[in-house]
């Protein structure tokens, strides 16, 4: 069961008391972070260090210098793996309108990143002080024209497709093929292989390989070499890995995390 975190932008008899709320933390390593929700709408930004955020409708891998928006409402948790520098913005449910229905994981530009840096000096920040509502306002402009980045990993909701997910999940480097999988689940593979298009939007064997990469990203982030990283992963060739890997992001590992 999720658990309700008290409200940051109201004082105790409810009124709000400022638009944009901010908590900076640094992680020296491994740590989870319970399912609970928010009544604001959320932006975790990752300084150093990768996080995977997991909700009922999937897992987002947000790697250094990226950044994860969460809906108000929306029951998380936040699993940290390795030291991370953590920046969180809060922001008052209906502040930001566009494209904010559903978790999504963002590049952060330059701008927006030192925005955020300097958001969370302050505790609160309020419309109505001139200088705190121009760095709100600078900041809802820079959302305003994100666009997400393929590190999700959406969840089907059907029960068979879903003991698949979890065996995937816990072994995401295996060979075993959809069919050995389906003889554990109690399906046959035409009708997993229906749910997955059904409830994801995305084929088996894309879910397959989107799984195999946030995994290697988690492991890429925390240090690891890009030949154990494709191993891991389940790739037996490291080349083919980052082929697949410029294909998805439009760099090579090495290129996309020293950016």
């Amino acid at each position: 069961m999720s658990q309700k975190c008290q409200s940051l932008l109201l004082d105790r008899r409810g009124p709000q008391t400022a638009q944009v709320a901010t908590l900076a933390y640094d992680f020296a390593g491994e740590h989870t972070i319970p399912l609970h929700f928010h009544p604001e709408d959320q932006l975790i930004f990752g300084s150093r260090g990768v996080m995977t955020v997991r909700t009922k409708q999937g897992i987002w891998v947000v790697p250094p210098l990226r950044a994860v928006w969460i809906p108000a409402g929306t029951p998380h948790s936040v699993a940290i793996l390795g030291p991370v520098s953590m920046r969180t913005l809060y922001f008052a449910p209906g502040l930001m309108t566009t494209g904010t229905a559903k978790c999504f994981v963002m590049n952060v530009s330059p701008l927006l990143r030192e925005l955020i840096l300097h958001a969370c000096k302050f505790p609160k920040l309020k419309k109505q002080k001139p200088a705190q509502r121009r760095v709100i306002e600078m900041i809802l402009d820079q959302l305003e024209a994100i666009h997400s980045i393929p590190l999700q990993l959406p969840h089907p909701r059907d029960p068979r497709a879903m003991r698949i997910v979890n065996a995937l999940v816990a072994e995401p480097g295996t060979q075993k093929t959809l069919a050995a999988l389906c003889a554990d689940c109690g399906a046959s593979k035409r009708t997993i292989e229906r749910l997955f298009i059904a409830e994801t939007k995305m084929t088996f064997s894309q879910w397959r390989r989107q799984l195999r990469l946030l995994h290697a990203m988690q492991l890429l982030a925390s240090g690891e070499k890009v030949t154990g990283a494709a191993w891991d992963a389940g790739y037996r060739s490291t080349s083919a890995f980052i082929v697949m890997f410029r294909r998805q992001l439009g760099q090579t590992p090495t290129r996309y995390f020293a950016a």
